[in-house]
């Protein structure tokens, strides 16, 4: 291991500023807030900020915030630019009488801003918590993209911006490899699972590791944000305004907290748009349906905002319009869960699976960098996604207007009722024996289920034992009672031989033991089944 004394010499602070950050708090058209950072012996700092081509400066002071960490302790700066005028170019300097920056520049959007565009990325995380954590590739990638895309106003990250992130090497490797982007660009970075406070080394733990509160995330940011998210977890959750756009970006724990927070905020802001982060995607791209520590915690408070980025997964996906399990084919009758691969040549995803759920999935294989491009134009928003060769992923227009989506892409809805598990469609498994509805219950074909899923099936006269997930459950014809390695249970209603002389079961009933759910899309007249429970084959989060 690296001593404190060797880190100093490579990224430790020093008197002069570095770590130069732009962010946005309180009204971007009028202020703009700085962060820096030095070493212990620097007690004062400010700013020096004037519209490109006066001659007066503006002088903002700044408040510190002492970060102490596991190999340097440094002296973190934050000044408010305040006063500025919208739509005009700006230029500063940071530091004080003895130790100061460069001076970059920046602009202000205009008034009452409805047409703007941003930058949207994920999972940038690069190295372990050891040296050198190098995010050079980063630096080249956004250098690169921002060059191809300079109408993009600022950079919107969907979580997992350090690999480790209760490190120093690893929040330093990040501020390098943001060199030179973020000093005129601002950045609004959510917090990911990678970045919370976890352990000592996030690689050799089984436990959670983002259940904790996000000390270094919140240190490292303490006054680039509004304090304005739950109160227990400032920083890791917070909201800001740009143009007719309302943005809350949230952490990853404390779900029912963000869940009220977020339905307020909505419910508060009178912006056109409505936008929110949150690393975890609640519709997991890979095997499972669902995110079982978001969904259903977070639901009313997501189902209130137009549309959720989300990373997590390296694998991208889009979802229809979804509220309250349906799935809808116009942007008023849901939220959109837009779900971005890496952003950092980071080892690809490859559980993008077509969903029912989704319009669009793309295995993200390729070791190149995915972006995503979001352009508002008064009711209109447009979102690319782009590999790093400028390949598109995915396009679409979203029209509040006449309240569509473009191209269409309608959501499936079924002559006859499907069955699906995990999302996957049964198809040629269950074709002569599709779901059935007698007397207000699902019937479902339970040993071609089981079959699909890979469990155990064993068919006598009369029965049906099934085998799954180390749990056994037996069903016989024409009875309601269930028969399991824990004692007999009743369902809703008995089991009947029905389609090609199956025995099928109430579908509630069914899934009771297994500890599974089931739920039914009445507009798009299919039933999908999920293990909410699942330890095999669940994967492992990235």
């Amino acid at each position: 291991m690296i001593t404190k004394a060797e880190w100093k010499k490579i990224r430790g602070s020093l008197p002069n500023p570095d770590q130069i950050m732009l962010s946005i708090k309180g009204d971007a058209a009028h202020q703009m807030t700085v962060r820096w950072r030095t070493d212990l012996t620097v007690e004062n700092g400010y700013a020096l900020y004037r519209k490109a081509g006066t001659e007066n400066w503006e002088k903002a002071d700044a408040f510190i915030h002492t970060i102490h960490t596991d190999m340097d302790d440094s002296n973190l700066f934050f000044a408010d630019m305040t006063g500025l005028d919208a739509g005009c170019e700006y230029e500063y300097t940071c530091g004080n009488d003895e130790f100061r920056s460069d001076v970059f520049k920046f602009k202000t959007p205009k008034e009452n801003l409805d047409k703007f565009s941003f930058l949207c990325v994920s999972d940038v995380q690069a190295g372990d918590a050891e040296p050198p954590a190098d995010y050079s590739v980063l630096n080249s990638v956004l250098k690169k993209i921002l060059s191809d895309h300079p109408e993009c106003d600022f950079i919107l990250t969907a979580g997992d911006n350090t690999n480790c992130g209760q490190t120093d090497i690893q929040w330093t490797g990040l501020f390098e490899g943001l060199k030179g982007i973020i000093e005129s660009k601002p950045i609004m970075f959510c917090m990911g699972n990678h970045d919370d406070i976890g352990f000592s080394s996030y690689f050799t733990k089984e436990d959670k590791y983002y259940s904790e509160y996000a000390e270094y995330f919140t240190n490292q940011l303490w006054g680039s944000y509004e304090h304005n998210g739950p109160k227990d977890r400032p920083i890791a959750n917070h909201a800001f305004d740009y143009g007719n756009a309302h943005f809350c970006m949230t952490g990853t724990s404390g779900y029912e907290e963000m869940n009220d927070w977020l339905i307020e905020q909505a419910e508060n802001s009178d912006k056109t748009w409505k936008f929110a982060t949150h690393h975890f995607p609640i519709n997991y791209a890979g095997p499972c349906l669902e995110c079982d520590d978001t969904y259903p915690a977070m639901r009313d408070g997501m189902e209130k905002y137009d549309i959720v980025f989300s990373g997590h997964e390296h694998t991208f996906s889009r979802s229809l319009p979804r509220r309250n399990e349906g799935l809808y084919d116009k942007p008023s009758e849901g939220t959109i869960h837009y779900n971005l691969g890496s952003s950092h040549r980071n080892p690809p995803g490859t559980r993008a699976v077509p969903k029912v759920w989704n319009v669009k999935s793309y295995c993200h294989e390729e070791e190149l960098s995915m972006y995503a491009i979001v352009d508002i134009d008064g009711d209109k928003c447009t979102l690319t996604t782009y590999i790093e060769d400028e390949k598109v992923v995915d396009y679409c227009v979203i029209d509040k207007k006449s309240d569509t989506i473009f191209p269409v892409d309608l959501a499936p809805v079924y002559n006859q009722t499907r069955l699906k598990f995990k999302g996957y469609d049964l198809g040629i498994c269950v074709r002569k024996t599709l779901p059935q509805n007698i007397d207000g219950n699902w019937y479902i074909p339970i040993g071609q289920l089981i079959s699909f899923i890979g469990g155990d099936v064993e068919r006598t006269e009369g029965k049906i034992k099934i085998g799954v997930y180390g749990k056994t459950s037996e069903f016989t014809e024409n009875s309601a009672t269930v028969v399991t390695q824990d004692g007999e249970y009743e369902m809703e209603a008995p089991c009947l031989r029905l389609k090609e002389g199956q025995l099928f079961a109430p579908m509630h009933g069914f899934c009771k033991n297994l500890r599974m759910q089931a739920y039914y899309y009445e507009h798009n007249n299919f039933i999908t089944i999920e293990s909410n429970t699942e330890a095999i084959p669940m994967p492992h989060q990235p």
